[in-house]
């Protein structure tokens, strides 16, 4: 029973992800595709823990915590960047002297 219930919960995250791939691709603003992008990231993390428990290994828990490393500083990248416009600056600012 266990067994089905997470091969469902797989499905329903797998489903999840392809809604928010179509959101990120037909997204009607950038914020839009961010958030996109990052709900994504947390559905792949979550899919990865789930199947870590569905195959009772501890093999994947580097992966889940670099998904979501990743997903965090894509996330505040993208965000820096809808805000400025830029994500890295050159450095030269005169405030600092």
């Amino acid at each position: 029973m266990i067994h089905f219930i997470l091969m469902l919960s797989i499905t329903i995250m797998a489903l999840a992800i392809g809604v928010c791939a179509w959101r990120l691709v037909k997204g009607p603003s950038l914020p839009d595709r961010v958030a996109a992008l990052d709900t994504i990231g947390i559905n792949l993390l979550a899919m990865v823990a789930v199947l870590s428990v569905f195959l009772q290994t501890q093999a994947f828990i580097e992966i889940i915590l670099l998904i979501g490393i990743l997903s965090f500083i894509g996330t505040t990248a993208f965000a820096r960047y809808i805000e400025k416009g830029v994500v890295l600056e050159n450095g030269n600012d005169q405030d600092y002297r």
